[in-house]
């Protein structure tokens, strides 16, 4: 699965394929989708090592989106907070908490979307309900 959130990690764009696909030959198929969905908006897209590449870059540059590639520094042991590509990582795990994304149940990767967009819309709706609370 290959997904683009925003900064404050909302769910923009998200296209499933079999794991034999490699990371960077999605890159022209999800910056399409992005820049479809913010109205040519996006600029920059952080991205991980997956995504690395003269034609990942070319396929995101097609598309009005330069690409910067978060490198993970091997001299750091442990846990270590990567800017951006945080986001990213939270994001997933607030939607890992819905239990049918704990594991890969689903045949159809249409239904594994599905499912994902659920989360996502389900973690969004929590956020609005806490903003609308604290502003009463």
């Amino acid at each position: 699965m290959h997904a683009a959130v925003d900064t404050l990690g909302n769910l923009l764009a998200l296209h499933v394929t079999a794991a034999t696909e490699q990371d960077r030959a999605q890159v022209d198929r999800l910056a399409e989708e992005v820049q479809r969905i913010t109205e040519q908006n996006v600029e920059i897209g952080y991205v991980d090592q997956g995504y690395t590449g003269e034609n990942a870059a070319n396929a995101a540059l097609k598309h009005g989106i330069q690409l910067e590639v978060v490198k993970h520094t091997e001299a750091e042991r442990g846990f270590v907070l990567l800017p951006r590509r945080w986001v990213v990582e939270r994001s997933f795990a607030w939607a890992a908490r819905l239990r049918r994304l704990a594991r890969d149940y689903e045949r159809l990767s249409i239904s594994l979307a599905g499912y994902h967009y659920f989360a996502f819309a389900w973690i969004m709706l929590g956020q609005i309900i806490k903003i609308t609370h604290e502003s009463q």
